[in-house]
Formats: C-alpha cells, sequence, structure tokens
C-alpha cells in the first residue's frame, strides 16, 4: 500500500515540475531575455560556479527587470537556466 500512495504522489509531482520549469522559461524570455543573450550563459568565465551562485545571481539581478518575482518565480528561473545553459549540480 505504501508503495502505491509513494508512486501516486511521485506521477502527480512530475507535471508540477514539468510546468515549473515551463514557468521558469516564460519569465526568463519574457522579463530577462530582453538583455541576456544566449552569449551571456555561455562564455567561458562565469562567476556561477554552484547552485548557489545562480540564485544568487538571479536575485540579484532581477529587481533590474522592475517587476517583483515571488521566491518561487525566482526558483523557477534558476532551474530554467540551470537546465538550458549551466548544467550544475543540485
Amino acid at each position: 500500500m505504501k508503495s502505491i500512495v509513494s508512486l501516486a504522489l511521485l506521477a502527480l509531482a512530475l507535471p508540477l515540475q514539468a510546468q515549473d520549469l515551463q514557468r521558469g522559461k516564460l519569465l526568463y524570455d519574457t522579463h530577462c531575455a530582453t538583455c541576456h543573450t544566449e552569449r551571456l550563459h555561455g562564455r567561458e568565465k562565469t562567476a556561477v560556479k554552484g547552485m548557489a551562485d545562480l540564485r544568487d545571481m538571479v536575485a540579484r539581478w532581477a529587481p533590474q527587470t522592475k517587476r517583483t518575482f515571488t521566491p518561487d518565480e525566482l526558483e523557477d528561473v534558476v532551474q530554467h537556466l540551470n537546465r538550458s545553459h549551466y548544467r550544475l549540480t543540485k
């Protein structure tokens, strides 16, 4: 019975993760990509060495968009950038 409940919870969580990644991409494309190009994230020398650095950078630059992001939205952007560009370990 425990296994069935665990599988059900996992099945429910997977669509939410995909939705969060899509939201992160949409937020980034809408509010950040006007100033950021692929070249920025692909450069060899970067201050982003880990997930903490990426979270700090996103939080530091978010106010430049003139939009107030929720903590969940910021994390969605972080996860999008990690998945699409940085590929850092968690």
